[in-house]
């Protein structure tokens, strides 16, 4: 067989691919009939529960595109609040499939806490939050600071780190919950409350009065927060690491929840008609069907749109996109090539 036959008997090999073999969790999955997710108690933006107790975030979101990838119904989940030091205990004992409460992804947690992270889904930074009336106008002067912050959280040891490198002191208030900290910094308990500025602008709008309340303007880490999955079952990590990616790809395509029907009759990019259902089958290599990615901007939409819902201007939290934006708008976000 000469370089060319053996060329195109590749191809055919690759394009041959049965599906994978399914794994435990989704095996699991599809026998329940329901992802159950793991998020936030009080995220605004991420994981909060209204009046009627529909969820509501981009974590949610995210959960939601994986059930609508892997059932067919992205309404086929079950969220379960969990603090931050019930979190990882949660799904390292199966108690969740998936973790997705605005965590931030570090090398601790990524090597030692039995899971592993499928993407960055939202690029954050942690900060402060004072009352106005303090008169602060920079984290150089919370030097002797009564400062709430949540126990479990990367906010810890970030704090430390600063205050010590500023050479300043402070006196830390722990909480074990997201509402208990912010409740006791909106009470006046503390002086200061740190954790990333996502969750300082969300903690802003339970206040009576918001503008009573001002985020300063240091940002002292890098806090990429993102879905993590246990570890040793690699079929479903990429499941949920493209699930997210779909939603990214959807977004630099133009494809959105309004248009996908038409792109999937009408598009004859490549890249799209992949996304749609209508080109290359990827689903197999997941051990999904073809429409797997089609269902997720059907039924969830693209990353724009999800972002624009949970944090954009039409929201209490008004957040700039920053480098949450695309990385050919001069963010930060880039989904791995889909092909």
């Amino acid at each position: 067989m000469n370089i060319k036959a053996l060329g195109v008997a590749a191809s055919l090999a690759v394009l041959s691919i049965s599906a994978v073999q399914a794994g435990p969790v989704l095996d699991a999955v599809k026998a329940r009939g329901h992802v159950v997710c793991g998020v936030n108690t009080a995220a605004p933006g991420f994981s909060n529960a209204d009046s009627k107790g529909e969820w509501k975030g981009l974590d949610v979101d995210i959960c939601r595109a994986v059930a609508a990838a892997v059932l067919g119904d992205s309404t086929k989940t079950k969220f379960v609040p969990l603090s931050s030091p019930q979190r990882f205990t949660a799904l390292q004992s199966g108690e969740v499939d998936l973790l997705v409460r605005n965590t931030t992804w570090t090398l601790t947690r990524d090597a030692s806490m039995g899971a592993v992270f499928a993407a960055v889904s939202y690029y954050d930074g942690q900060g402060f939050m004072v009352p106005k009336k303090l008169g602060v106008k920079s984290a150089k002067q919370l030097n002797g600071a009564t400062v709430c912050l949540q126990s479990g959280t990367s906010s810890v040891q970030t704090l430390a780190d600063y205050f010590a490198a500023n050479k300043m002191k402070y006196k830390p208030v722990m909480f074990d919950t997201t509402e208990a900290t912010q409740s006791a910094f909106l009470s006046g308990r503390c002086q200061v409350y740190t954790t990333d500025m996502s969750d300082l602008a969300g903690a802003r709008t339970r206040a009576r009065n918001p503008g009573d309340f001002v985020i300063l303007p240091e940002t002292i880490s890098k806090e990429p927060l993102g879905p993590s999955v246990r570890r040793g079952d690699d079929e479903w990590f990429q499941i949920v690491r493209w699930s997210f990616y779909t939603m990214v790809e959807a977004e630099e395509n133009g494809v959105t929840k309004a248009n996908v029907d038409q792109m999937r009759s009408t598009s004859k990019s490549p890249q799209v008609m992949r996304l749609v259902g209508t080109g290359d089958d990827t689903g197999k290599l997941l051990g999904l069907d073809k429409d797997w990615s089609y269902r997720i901007i059907k039924q969830v939409g693209n990353y724009g749109e999800s972002w624009t819902a949970n944090f954009g201007p039409d929201t209490p939290l008004n957040l700039p996109r920053g480098l949450n934006n695309l990385w050919t708008n001069g963010g930060l976000m880039y989904a791995m090539p889909i092909r």
